[in-house]
């Protein structure tokens, strides 16, 4: 494995390979989240399943959870080699010229959005462990929706997660294109795939701010 992950290459479609699971999981995210907008029940429903279904619970979360540690460990570490490789003079005298602010960027909108996981972390993983297996309370299918809108009640909270969803914007701005990019995709359909990545890089942190400010001005 550190032999595979010693080659340049490798690291790239290592890469690209962790960034399509977690744009894949984003997707998925944000989907069950919406139905907290239209239906509380369906928001339950749907909350309950992937909160108590044995496969999802102990076999995809910790892929999951692997999945988030190895991108952005491998983020650093990609973006130290390119430092280090450039130059740190030739990095800051010419960066601008051969690349976008958002691909120059990359590290810091990382660092955002891991702090942005830590925090969700806290908000809604923690209690949920706390509940399930330190408290051992009885199981309500019904508790998810109200948990979920309980923590929207702070300003100060939904407002760092509005900002966390924009640098998610902005680091998928870069990311998704070139994750597409690091897997040899570089052919007619360039264009296409560019045209769908900055749809989803927009949409979908634009959907989660939605559903934090709906829930906020709806309590």
């Amino acid at each position: 494995m550190s032999e595979f992950l010693s080659s340049s290459l490798a690291r790239k479609y290592a890469m690209a390979l962790s960034a399509f699971f977690l744009i894949f999981f984003l997707l998925m995210h944000v989907i069950i989240n919406l139905l907290s907008i239209f239906s509380e029940d369906a928001f339950n429903i749907a909350s309950h399943f992937m909160g108590t279904n044995p496969l999802i619970q102990f076999a995809m979360q910790p892929v999951l959870i692997f999945g988030v540690i190895f991108h952005f460990v491998m983020g650093f570490i990609l973006e130290l080699k390119n430092k280090k490789a450039q130059g740190v003079k030739y990095f800051k005298d010419n960066g601008a010229a051969n690349s976008t602010w958002m691909s120059r960027n990359m590290l810091y909108s990382g660092l955002a959005i891991l702090a942005f996981i830590v925090l969700h972390l806290i908000d809604f993983w923690i209690p949920e462990l706390k509940y399930k297996y330190i408290d051992v309370l009885p199981e309500d299918p019904n508790r998810y929706f109200y948990e979920l809108q309980h923590k929207f009640i702070s300003p100060v909270r939904v407002a760092a997660y509005v900002i966390a969803f924009i640098f998610l914007a902005l680091h998928l701005l870069h990311g998704f294109q070139s994750a597409f990019q690091s897997m040899g995709i570089n052919n007619k359909y360039t264009k296409s795939i560019k045209k769908i990545a900055k749809i989803y890089a927009i949409i979908i942190p634009l959907l989660f701010s939605m559903i934090a400010l709906f829930h906020y001005f709806n309590q």
